[in-house]
């Protein structure tokens, strides 16, 4: 999830209406890690916080099982799953991943999204477009899209007030801020680039 002052939320969470409607898939709640002690308990690496609650039904090696124990900090969550006892079972699942039926989802606040919402936009200013967008990424300080560009490498824009202006997940754009953003210009490109295809 975001963080930092003037930060958006973005991992966290999109209305239930919107994903059904979007057909969203099973949401990933993280990778099974390292194991934490001898009773079954292990470490989620590149955890979604928000997902890791004590009686939430994951899928986990083709099987759906409860979340029974919870614990650690949400930047190095520890958790065991119910049936999963030991240390040896733990490290049997590591590297696994565990997803969330989108039902199980929580939901939260407006201005929130969850990042596979935001993989396929367009990003532009006004009729300038900027690229698609590819991935979430976490920084140190915030998240930020990583923009694929027509030519030229992929740039990051970060998830601050400053850069994004509106996120429509709906009519498939996030509109940023060029000038705040001050990037170079793609290699053989002109000072503008207009959108094609979407009105």
């Amino acid at each position: 999830m975001t963080r930092g002052a003037g930060a958006l939320q973005t991992d966290a969470i999109v209305d239930r209406k919107r994903m059904a409607d979007r057909g969203a898939p099973q949401l990933e709640a993280g990778r099974v890690g390292r194991p934490h002690g001898l009773d079954g308990s292990f470490y989620v690496t590149a955890p979604r916080p928000r997902l890791l609650v004590i009686g939430t039904s994951v899928s986990v090696a083709g099987r759906t099982v409860a979340i029974v124990r919870r614990a650690g900090t949400d930047r190095r969550p520890i958790v065991r799953l119910g049936g999963v006892e030991d240390r040896a079972s733990a490290e049997a699942m590591r590297g696994e991943a565990l997803a969330v039926e989108q039902r199980e989802a929580p939901s939260l606040a407006e201005g929130e999204w969850w990042a596979h919402e935001l993989e396929g936009l367009e990003v532009v200013d006004g009729e300038r477009l900027l690229g698609t967008v590819s991935r979430l990424i976490e920084l140190p300080s915030c998240e930020a899209l990583e923009v694929l560009r027509e030519r030229g490498e992929p740039v990051l824009v970060p998830m601050v007030r400053d850069a994004i202006r509106r996120v429509e997940v709906s009519e498939g754009r996030i509109e940023v801020n060029l000038d705040f953003l001050a990037l170079p210009e793609e290699p053989g490109a002109g000072p503008e680039r207009r959108r094609e295809g979407r009105s």
